[in-house]
């Protein structure tokens, strides 16, 4: 993995905000009116940019270079949903 911080568009970040916040592609799409494809086309890029291979590394690594923050994302507060 490479020292250098690596850079994303805003759309790149914006999208992986709502991953690091569960949403689907589906559901992402929906909120920022593009096709399902074209927010699987951003997290290719993304994933990509930060030598990540899946959702779970690009968020671990978003974190890790800075680019995204704890207090972005949400805890679930539904008390089912806690262990």
């Amino acid at each position: 993995m490479s020292t250098a911080r690596p850079r994303l568009t805003r759309t790149q970040r914006e999208t992986l905000v709502l991953v690091a916040n569960g949403n689907t592609n589906s559901q992402i799409a929906t909120w920022r009116g593009v096709a399902a494809h074209s927010v699987s086309e951003v997290l290719t890029a993304t994933y990509r940019r930060l030598g990540a291979t899946d959702r779970a590394q690009a968020v671990a690594l978003a974190i890790r270079y800075g680019l995204l923050h704890l207090s972005e994302i949400r805890l679930p507060t539904d008390s089912k949903e806690r262990p």
